[in-house]
């Protein structure tokens, strides 16, 4: 599950800017690496919303850099949840 996770966040953030998802690695920084701007960073914050059914806070979002961040943040999400079930 959590090797699809990280799959599934690399595809969204590649098929956001037009990038190969094969190029697409955890390290890469949405605005240095990805050339995300600040509303490409909201849609694909609506992206993980949508692909995990979780809700993603502001706060959260704006510490969000890395592909790799992104992933930890939906595992982290995604923990919060089933434990609080």
């Amino acid at each position: 599950m959590i090797q699809n996770i990280e799959q599934r966040i690399i595809e969204l953030a590649a098929e956001q800017v037009g990038a190969d998802p094969t190029k697409v690695t955890l390290q890469h920084h949405f605005v240095n690496d990805l050339n995300y701007d600040s509303l490409g960073k909201v849609e694909f914050a609506m992206q993980l919303e949508e692909e995990f059914e979780l809700r993603v806070a502001d706060d959260e979002l704006g510490m969000v850099q890395t592909v790799g961040d992104a992933v930890e943040l939906v595992k982290r999400t995604l923990t919060a949840a089933s434990a609080a079930a």
